[in-house]
């Protein structure tokens, strides 16, 4: 017998007996029958009224009230059922594909001991379909607050043992409830998925649920940071949410996004594939774009989320969280001098020139595996968190292409909403020519990065570390397009386009009469280059404010950002702008 009936037990022993009501005597009278009925219905109407006053007396007497200590321990049974979930084998079933439960995944991501969850015994209210006798607490997802680093973030988790994760009303209500309260706190939200889906049997009350989700998203982008965690299987709609968050992780195997699984596609274009072959995590964050980062396991996904939370800041009212560093801010980077070549058709790892300049040499990158021809990093110089753009001369020599443009431009709209401070890093020899660039837009996706840059308004510095050409120099944060700090060093090289590309159309008439168009060719290149591409000709036109030495790179720029910090910047009133899409 437990705690709890062994407390209803003794209440009833308190509880007096009701007073008993003897029936008359029969009379012999020919309406005996109908009297005695009438008879009976009044008697029974006052025991009724003398048992409902005997129960306010009862309940009067201090004695016969519920035990204070009975229904504390009722309230501590029923937490430890909805921690514990819906059965032992249904948690086994969990581990056993290689997956934690909700609370496990919590516990790693917030600080010991400081989850405090809300709307835990919350239960379905749906009828049909045999959910009337089934209704766990929770209803498949664990939500409330706790600390990461000592600072507060909002949470849910689906419970993938409880229906699949599916989302139903009473689950949606749940996660609604913590978005909104991350919202008029200032905190990020960070969703940790894994479920099935809509549940089917709430039928349209489920894609409800949806909607109001996807609203949150939207209306909370660029005020909270948002941060999704694909632990599972997300499909149908349910994908959009995460689509609409700020980063998106996954976990190999284990995690899946598609809108339409593999039996649909197979029965809609005979296509045969896998889960993780339609939408895996590797897929997502190769091909898609649509994952910032993947990982092996759980455990390290969850580190770096705690890790890319000490770099934001709780909302858009606020700064980046600064930090000391024991780095010299006045430190000089020589090894820059022979990272990068001075021949500008030599490449290099522009990595190693972030980790030369970064504080302890450390950064996060996002979209680490897709459009790898441009870096985007969050980092931090003399203490400051800073968003670093910079072109990658070892992948398609740095150009800027499609995806190139897309990731680059997400990344410096995030950086502007969330006040962190961007540094372009320029070495690049243009937009990707070819067809397929043009068909499939290249126009329109290289717009999205001139648009992000020109309606930033945090403070924005740009180095030129060799070639900067055409259309390519003007979009990657030149002086033209609002840049506040313009900086080059000697091997910048400014210019319509290359030295021999620009000779051939300039001098083409020349080198067609020339009896040795090769040697005049070389000859017209080499005047070209030191009439219109020296390093010193965008400075002496105001276009670069100062060349620097490439040793001095670090403690200039964090001199020019201190300077920066202050930056007021209003736009012109506006409901928003019609950026490119």
């Amino acid at each position: 017998m437990t705690v709890i009936d062994e407390g209803r037990t003794a209440l009833a022993a308190e509880r007096p007996v009701g007073l008993h009501v003897a029936p008359d005597p029969v009379e012999s009278d020919p309406h005996h029958g109908a009297r005695e009925t009438r008879e009976q219905q009044e008697r029974q109407g006052l025991h009724e009224q003398q048992k409902q006053q005997e129960t306010r007396e009862d309940w009067e007497q201090p004695s016969a009230r519920p035990n204070s200590a009975a229904l504390a321990a009722e309230l501590a049974a029923r937490k430890v059922q909805l921690e514990a979930g819906p059965s032992e084998q249904a948690t086994a079933a969990q581990h056993a594909k290689g997956k934690l439960t909700a609370r496990e995944r919590i516990d790693l991501l917030l600080d010991p001991d400081t989850f405090v969850e809300v709307e835990g015994l919350r239960r379905h209210r749906a009828t049909g379909f045999g959910l009337e006798h089934k209704r766990p607490y929770t209803d498949g997802v664990v939500a409330g607050w706790g600390l990461v680093d000592g600072r507060q973030v909002f949470v849910f988790a689906h419970d993938f043992r409880i229906f699949g994760g599916a989302l139903g009303e009473a689950h949606a209500q749940k996660i609604q409830k913590v978005m909104d309260m991350a919202a008029t706190t200032g905190s990020p939200l960070v969703g940790l998925c894994d479920g099935a889906g809509a549940r089917i049997q709430e039928g349209v009350t489920a894609l409800t649920g949806y909607g109001e989700i996807f609203r949150r998203n939207v209306r909370n982008s660029g005020v909270i940071p948002q941060i999704s965690v694909m632990l599972g299987p997300c499909a149908g709609g349910a994908a959009y949410s995460p689509a609409l968050t700020d980063f998106v992780f996954m976990v190999r195997d284990i995690a899946q996004m598609f809108i339409t699984g593999p039996d649909v596609v197979r029965a809609v274009t005979g296509e045969e594939i896998s889960q993780n072959g339609l939408g895996g995590a590797d897929v997502h964050a190769g091909t898609t774009g649509v994952a910032h980062a993947v990982f092996d396991d759980e455990e390290t996904c969850l580190l770096e989320v705690r890790y890319l939370l000490s770099l934001l800041p709780a909302n858009n009212r606020e700064l980046p969280p600064a930090e000391p560093v024991a780095d010299p801010v006045d430190r000089s980077c020589p090894a820059l001098l022979d990272l990068v070549p001075a021949d500008p058709v030599r490449s290099y790892d522009m990595r190693a020139v972030i980790r030369e300049i970064a504080d302890d040499g450390e950064f996060y990158e996002v979209h680490q595996q897709w459009a790898g021809n441009v870096l985007c990093v969050l980092t931090r110089l003399g203490g400051q968190v800073v968003g670093i753009v910079a072109n990658q001369p070892m992948v398609l020599a740095g150009v800027l292409d499609i995806s190139a443009s897309e990731k680059a431009a997400r990344f410096v709209q995030f950086c502007d909403s969330f006040n962190i401070p961007l540094v372009t890093l320029v070495d690049v020899p243009g937009f990707l020519p070819g067809v397929v660039q043009e068909h499939g837009g290249v126009i329109r996706h290289g717009a999205k990065l001139l648009y992000a840059y020109c309606n930033a308004t945090v403070p924005r510095i740009s180095l030129i570390l060799r070639k900067a050409y055409g259309g390519a120099y003007i979009v990657m944060d030149s002086r033209s397009i609002g840049t506040d700090l313009a900086l080059a060093w000697p091997t910048n090289e400014i210019a319509v386009m290359g030295a021999e590309g620009a000779a051939n159309v300039v001098f083409r008439r020349e080198i067609a009469a020339s009896k040795d168009p090769d040697a005049t060719r070389a000859e017209l290149i080499a005047q070209y280059r030191e009439d219109l591409m020296h390093p010193y000709y965008a400075a002496e036109r105001g276009l670069v404010d100062d060349v620097i030495d490439p040793a001095e790179t670090r403690s200039r720029l964090i001199s020019a950002l201190a300077m920066l910090r202050t930056k007021d910047t209003v736009l012109p009133a506006r409901k928003h702008g019609n950026q490119p899409q």
